[in-house]
């Protein structure tokens, strides 16, 4: 029987910095815009990508620098994932926390940074880059999308 994967075995605190970074399916679905209800707290999720996302490849354009250009970017840290609650249902960091296992699309499980974008779950060609659009224009672009998890690969 082989060793046992490092996401099953640690918790977020004890990971490495490579191993933290690779939690990242790529799927691109932090970087989107959402409209948080001043009353409910309720969160909705809008289409509208972050400036600095590239629609294609779902990664940030200047990740190392990105709250240069992006203050408001928001780093993630297990402390973070604990208490973000806007994290999307697929969100690695999200399962992990919650003690449950990866989806087999997931870069980790399958082997493939490829398989976030053919399952469905990445942002990939269905965003908007959010330069250009006025706050109050936000509403037009609401989606549920980033709340799917996706179908099983087929056998």
């Amino acid at each position: 029987m082989g060793e046992m994967p490092f996401w099953k075995t640690k918790t977020l605190d004890e990971m490495t910095n490579a191993e933290w970074e690779s939690i990242c399916d790529g799927c691109g679905l932090c970087c989107l815009n959402k409209l948080e209800d001043w009353d409910t707290g309720e969160i909705a999720w809008t289409s509208i990508r972050c400036t600095l996302l590239d629609g294609e490849s779902c990664r940030c354009r200047d990740y190392d620098n990105r709250q240069a250009t992006v203050p408001d970017c928001i780093q993630l840290t297990p402390e973070a994932v604990r208490e973000i609650t806007w994290l999307p249902p697929t969100c690695g960091y999200r399962l992990i926390a919650e003690g449950r296992d990866l989806y087999w699309w997931h870069p980790l499980v399958s082997g493939d940074p490829e398989t976030v974008h053919a399952a469905g779950i990445s942002v990939r060609g269905r965003t908007v880059a959010e330069d250009g659009i006025d706050l109050e224009d936000y509403e037009d672009y609401l989606v549920t999308w980033p709340l799917e998890v996706g179908t099983e690969p087929a056998e």
